[in-house]
C-alpha cells in the first residue's frame, strides 16, 4: 500500500494509533526510525521551532508546504499536515489543498477558527459560522487530485459554544465530505468518552501535554474507538528540555562530554542523517 492507503487503513481500524508531531525533517526521521506508523506536520511546532513565536497564525501556506516537502523527502510514512484555517476563504483553501497535496501530504487538516487562529488550547478563541466552514470542506474535497488524500476537519467550537454544539458541527463537517473528525480541546473525561458514540467518522483525539484535555492512554482511546491519538508537540517539548539541560551544563561546567544521558552520540547523529548513504553515493559517482 502507498502512504495514503496506509493512512486510510489506520483511520478505518480505529485502534488509537499514536501520531507524533514533527517540526522538521530530522524530528520526522526520529519518529519513523522509532516505528511510528504516521506523522503529523505540526503548525505550532514549525512556528515555535522555526520562528521562536507562539502558535498564533504567524506562518503561511508556503512555510508549511516547504516543511511538508522536506519531511516527505526524509520519511516514507503517512503524513497528516496542519493547514490551520486553510489560509483564507474557501477559494484559498482549495489552493492550499492543491499545494500541500503536491508537497506530499496524505491528510490535510482544516479548522473552523476565525483568522488569525491560535493554538487550540489557548484562551480567547473564536469560530466562523458553520456554513462558511462547510464551504471550505467542500472546496478541500473538490481540490484533491488524488481521492486517496484525506481531509480532516477540526472544530474548536467546544470552547466557544459548548460540547454539544461542537459535536453538531463535526457531524455537519462529515456530511460535507470530511474523512476524519477532530473535536479540539474538550475539557471533561466524559466528553472524550462520548465522542466515538456521537460521531460516525474516524476521529483524532489531541493529547496536549499541559493543555485543556484530560490525558488518556492511547490504548484506552483505541478501545473507545478513536482512530488517532495526536501528540503534536511532545517531541518539541522534550527537545526544549534536552537543550536546556545540555546548555545549562555547558554554561556551568564549561564542558560537555559524549554522555548519552545528555547528548546523542556522534555516530547516532550521523546514522539519523543517513551519512553512510551519502558516502556511498559519493563513492559511486567519483
Amino acid at each position: 500500500m502507498n502512504p495514503k492507503q496506509q493512512l486510510r487503513a489506520l483511520a478505518d481500524a480505529r485502534r488509537g494509533v499514536i501520531v507524533p508531531g514533527a517540526f522538521n525533517a530530522l524530528s520526522a526521521r526520529l519518529a519513523a526510525d522509532l516505528g511510528f506508523e504516521a506523522i503529523y506536520v505540526t503548525g505550532a511546532g514549525v512556528t515555535n521551532m522555526w520562528l521562536g513565536m507562539p502558535d498564533q497564525a504567524f506562518i503561511g501556506l508556503t512555510d508549511i508546504a516547504e516543511h511538508t516537502a522536506r519531511i516527505r523527502d526524509a520519511v516514507d510514512v503517512p503524513l497528516l499536515v496542519d493547514a490551520d484555517t486553510g489560509f483564507g476563504n474557501a477559494v484559498n483553501t482549495y489552493h492550499a489543498v492543491r499545494t500541500l497535496e503536491r508537497a506530499g501530504a496524505d491528510c490535510i487538516q482544516l479548522e473552523d477558527q476565525v483568522s488569525p487562529k491560535r493554538c487550540g488550547h489557548f484562551n480567547g478563541k473564536a469560530v466562523i459560522e458553520t456554513s462558511e466552514m462547510l464551504g471550505k470542506i467542500r472546496a478541500a474535497v473538490d481540490a484533491r487530485r488524488d481521492s486517496g488524500t484525506l481531509i480532516m476537519a477540526r472544530t474548536d467550537a467546544a470552547a466557544v459554544h459548548g460540547f454539544n454544539a461542537a459535536v453538531d458541527r463535526a457531524q455537519a463537517f462529515a456530511e460535507a465530505g470530511a474523512d476524519i473528525l477532530f473535536v479540539e480541546a474538550v475539557t471533561r473525561e466524559e466528553e472524550v468518552r462520548a465522542l466515538p458514540q456521537r460521531l460516525d467518522r474516524p476521529q483524532l483525539m489531541n493529547m496536549v501535554i499541559g493543555g485543556k484535555t484530560p490525558i488518556f492512554g492511547a490504548d484506552e482511546l483505541g478501545q473507545l474507538g478513536f482512530g488517532f491519538v495526536l501528540y503534536a508537540n511532545a517531541a518539541l517539548q522534550s527537545a526544549v528540555a534536552g537543550m536546556q539541560n545540555c546548555l545549562t551544563l555547558l554554561r556551568d561546567k564549561h564542558q560537555v562530554d559524549e554522555d548519552p544521558a545528555i547528548v546523542a552520540p556522534f555516530l547516532e547523529r550521523q546514522r539519523l542523517v543517513n551519512k553512510d548513504f551519502w558516502d556511498a553515493l559519493e563513492q559511486k559517482y567519483t
